[in-house]
């Protein structure tokens, strides 16, 4: 069991979360985490030759674009104060 467990923790990494604690935060790093592993792996698949540059790039990408849905999805970076505020000048 503890050779299993040593083994997650070395092939699937978790650093403790160092910011602002509210729950999209932690969904946030959760995912940029996961994102930054994925594009390790693919980097080393690439750089052995298991895969080509371009669908490196591919993969990649679509990486890119689900971690920037998931930022937008949990409103990351927004003012959730800013569209009130603009609602009370047009009083």
């Amino acid at each position: 069991m503890e050779n299993n467990q040593s083994k997650e923790e070395f092939l699937y990494p978790h650093s403790s979360y160092r910011g602002q604690v509210k729950p999209e935060n932690l969904v946030f790093n959760s995912n940029l985490q996961e994102f930054a592993q994925r594009v390790s792996y693919v980097c080393n698949l690439e750089t052995n030759g298991k895969i080509t540059p371009v669908e490196a790039y591919k993969q990649i990408k679509a990486l890119w674009k689900s971690l920037r849905l998931s930022k937008q999805q949990l409103r990351i970076g927004e003012d959730p104060f800013a569209q009130d505020m603009d609602d009370d000048d047009d009083s």
